[in-house]
């Protein structure tokens, strides 16, 4: 049973219902309302401005390493060149982001973002075993460094790295607010549980990363100084290595549970059940799905089982509604089935909360992949 009449069409600003096309807008128009969840300025900004910062002093850091033979600088110079490139990408990923949804990217381009940040975590993991294996060769055979030039440059790199830390955490916290309204109190509430993006989470676990290394390479360039241990240096390296894989890998497992359509974090499935069942009109939930097309924007769609005897104006005044609740939930764009509860083919339903997707009904007519209709 479909709830909605072709012809009916909602008003998101004042959730009431139009037929034709009087006081409605086109469908391409709400697609793209639907899939913005939050006005992307302030992260755009934040990041060109580190981007410039990380990419200028990345290129002194490298020319130093080289004078200097120390690798704990080239190390380090090599996770801020990761860190330029993820910045610049994360940027560009925002700006693809933006481009409206079409009828062949029904969500638009969000997820590119997504992509974007699991590239960059396996191009970390990389960039960490080549400078293990550095590393290795180094401890065999220690080069001559010149420790008081890369006291120096890894000094100034720390304060660099701070400047941008404090950056990105400004620009986070500043960054602006899901814009596909549902309401004043429904926007207050999502904006009090909005989520960090994945991206600019990872580019500040990156320069975390990085200020750890300046901070490895200053205490190795103090501990040959003072007590001549040349393998201080590799040993900085490592831990470098050590701390870029542990962000490389935070930013690929989170980027792979969103692509493998993974509940998101901080949302759960028994608390979205019983928000729609403290609804007196709604009778049972199924089929119940929930994913992130990207960082911040949840979608859902589920089967709610409902009296027999209602109409199709009435499922559509209770959809919205639901939909209001789900927004307290953080989620931004919901998909509700309505069905009857008399109906033979809803009594034929599984009534699990979480249906297997992958059985195909047999002997049935008019089925598809995981439901019996």
């Amino acid at each position: 049973m479909s709830p909605k009449h072709p012809n009916l069409k909602k008003n998101n600003k004042t959730k009431s219902y139009t037929y034709g096309d009087e006081g409605g807008h086109d469908h391409d128009e709400h697609l793209e309302q639907t899939v913005a969840p939050r006005d992307t300025s302030g992260y755009q900004r934040t990041l060109l401005f580190s981007f410039l910062i990380i990419t200028g002093y990345m290129l002194i850091e490298a020319i130093g390493g080289l004078l200097t033979g120390s690798l704990a600088l080239l190390s380090d110079a090599g996770h801020m060149l990761s860190d330029a490139v993820a910045l610049g990408a994360t940027l560009m990923a925002f700006r693809i982001g933006e481009k409206a949804a079409n009828h062949q990217k029904t969500f638009g381009y969000k997820r590119f973002e997504i992509l974007v940040a699991g590239i960059n975590g396996a191009t970390l993991i990389i960039i960490a075993l080549m400078i293990f294996y550095e590393a290795i060769k180094r401890l065999n055979s220690p080069p001559e460094i010149a420790t008081q030039g890369m006291l120096i440059i890894a000094t100034i790199g720390m304060l660099v790295n701070i400047l941008v830390a404090w950056l990105m955490h400004r620009g986070s916290s500043n960054s602006g607010t899901h814009g596909h309204s549902h309401g004043a109190d429904s926007n207050k509430s999502a904006e009090d549980k909005e989520p960090v993006n994945l991206n600019m989470q990872s580019a500040y676990l990156h320069v975390l990363s990085d200020l750890m290394g300046s901070v490895a390479a200053i205490i190795a360039a103090l501990l040959m100084m003072g007590f001549g241990w040349v393998w201080a240096d590799a040993a900085a390296s490592v831990i470098v290595a050590i701390l870029i894989i542990i962000s490389g890998y935070r930013v690929v497992r989170d980027s792979v549970h969103i692509l493998m359509e993974g509940t998101p974090v901080g949302v759960s499935l028994i608390e979205i059940e019983q928000r729609l069942l403290a609804h007196s009109q709604v009778q049972k939930v199924h089929d119940l799905h929930v994913w992130s097309i990207t960082s911040g924007l949840n979608a859902l769609s589920c089967h709610i089982v409902v009296d027999g005897d209602m109409s199709i104006s009435e499922a559509s005044l209770l959809i919205a509604e639901l939909e209001q609740h789900l927004q307290e939930l953080s989620i931004h764009h919901a998909t509700i089935q309505v069905e009857s509860l008399s109906h033979p083919q809803t009594k034929a339903h599984s009534e699990a909360l979480v249906c297997n997707i992958s059985e195909r009904p047999i002997g049935t007519s008019g089925g598809h992949l995981g439901h019996n209709h």
